[in-house]
């Protein structure tokens, strides 16, 4: 089955977007209209409802959302949506993942919520948490509206602020990880990730971290594919290649020295990896990154 994969970068809107990472719609049928066949992102997806009601489909399970509940589509998980009511109102939010260090989502709170992104793609809030939220939500769109460089700053800490408020709130919902209900396979899967976040620079096949987990490489991506929806070696590609990210747009190191960081064996090493991933070379993600962020 082809699947469309939509990225951020090519939704322009308006001539600002060029230089946006993230954009803010009214929710409705003209917004959603891309969304109506099963597609991927390369970015996160918020849907908020006001009123009304939409199906969200994710992978495999089915989400009604009304008023108060929210749904945040992962980048890569495969999604569509149906059933839009004619009095359906709310919000659409994108915003790519590298600018704002969105991994936190995935990696450093890890250990908070072991099934972070499923509790996330659908959170029903209380009256009181939803009319909080709101405010924040305008926030955002505000700026997306008529953005300027130290807004597109703010914007950065809205949304973040927005995230952490609901983990905290499915964190309520949902305690998985209290000490007394912490099983041994989510144990395995936490201390893959943080040991992965200490070795990833140095250490980058499943072997080596099967080893020192004494389990099976199997059993490490079967962990992998049960908590997380990807391989053990995606997941460790995937935090080098937030990291290649990271170093191209918030240092000033060149190719080489970021190659050797990184644990490649030369700049054409590198080069390789990245056009492996995302089909551009090392440059052209350090431009696109650049003009995205300071312009």
């Amino acid at each position: 089955m082809y699947l469309k994969r939509f990225e951020i970068k090519k939704n322009i809107q308006k001539t600002e977007d060029k230089n946006l990472s993230f954009r803010v719609f009214d929710l409705g049928t003209t917004s959603a209209q891309d969304y109506f066949e099963p597609h991927k992102k390369d970015h996160f997806c918020i849907i908020l409802v006001e009123s009304g009601n939409i199906k969200v489909h994710i992978e495999d399970k089915i989400h009604l959302l009304n008023s108060g509940k929210i749904s945040i589509i992962f980048p890569e998980q495969i999604s569509f949506v149906s059933n839009l009511s004619t009095d359906l109102s709310g919000k659409i939010i994108l915003f790519e993942e590298v600018l704002f260090c969105s991994d936190i989502l995935k990696n450093e709170l890890s250990a908070y919520n072991v099934n972070l992104s499923a509790h996330l793609n659908c959170t029903a809030l209380s009256i009181l948490e939803f009319e909080q939220v709101l405010p924040i939500i305008k926030n955002i769109q505000d700026i997306y509206n008529t953005p300027s460089l130290v807004k597109k700053e703010q914007a950065r800490f809205y949304i973040k602020i927005f995230l952490l408020g609901l983990i905290e709130s499915i964190h309520g919902q949902h305690p998985v990880l209290h000490q007394d209900t912490q099983g041994p396979d989510q144990n395995t899967y936490i201390a893959f990730k943080k040991l992965l976040n200490h070795q990833y620079k140095s250490e980058r096949t499943v072997q080596y971290y099967a080893l020192k987990l004494a389990i099976s490489t199997k059993k490490l991506n079967a962990l992998n594919k049960k908590y997380s929806g990807e391989t053990a070696i995606n997941a460790i590609h995937n935090r080098i290649l937030t990291e290649i990210k990271r170093q191209l747009l918030f240092t000033d190191r060149s190719h080489k020295e970021i190659a050797f960081d990184l644990g490649f064996s030369s700049p054409s090493a590198l080069n390789k990896f990245v056009k492996a991933k995302l089909k551009e070379t090392p440059t052209d993600l350090q431009n696109e990154l650049a003009q995205i962020y300071t312009a």
